[in-house]
């Protein structure tokens, strides 16, 4: 999930030691609109995996990222609503699911994969969310606001879903007309 702008900080600041920096897969590329797979191993490679998730998603200014946006098909998301200002706001995701939510509401939203793009979008208000940690470790968090909003939004993702698919059909079909123009021109 892109980051709202009055967020936005330097990636340097937050990325801390090299890692690896994924390129962000955009809107078109098949991965993104298929469902992920289980993850099954926790360990130091599924570790590494997840410290270059959060490197590439503060490199690309955003408060969340999946997996498929990096290309990988697996059940694993990174968050950090404090664009890395908070490392113990750091939330590693796999094989997550929301198990309540209530609540509604309407609040502009953008995607690094679908980047220059926001919709308005309604997504509940409050979010519980069991998930999987790092080391296989099952816990559950409760998300509020922005936080409910980037838990939705990533775990929309590892089902194939984009946040353009919530959008009315008139308003999705725009970006869709857009994003097949600067195809056309090679800006895509």
């Amino acid at each position: 999930m892109e980051e709202p702008k009055e967020t936005q900080v330097a990636a340097e600041a937050a990325a801390g030691p090299a890692r690896k920096i994924y390129p962000i897969v955009k809107y078109g590329d098949p991965i993104l609109e298929k469902q992920t797979a289980l993850v099954k191993d926790f360990d130091a490679k599924l570790e590494e995996l997840v410290e270059d998730m959060f490197a590439s998603m503060y490199a690309a200014q955003g408060v969340g990222l999946a997996a498929p946006q990096i290309g990988l098909g697996v059940r694993l998301a990174v968050v950090d609503v404090t664009s890395g200002k908070n490392p113990e706001a750091r939330i590693i995701l796999a094989n997550p699911e929301v198990i309540h939510f209530e609540g509604e509401k309407r609040e502009e939203e953008g995607c690094l994969s679908i980047p220059g793009f926001r919709g308005y979008v309604v997504r509940p208000q409050f979010v519980t969310v069991k998930a999987q940690n790092a080391k296989g470790e099952s816990f559950e968090i409760r998300g509020e606001d922005l936080l409910a909003r980037a838990f939705c939004h990533e775990i929309d993702h590892l089902h194939g879903i984009l946040f353009i698919q919530h959008l009315s059909m008139l308003k999705r079909d725009l970006i869709k007309r857009k994003i097949k123009k600067l195809r056309k021109q090679g800006e895509w």
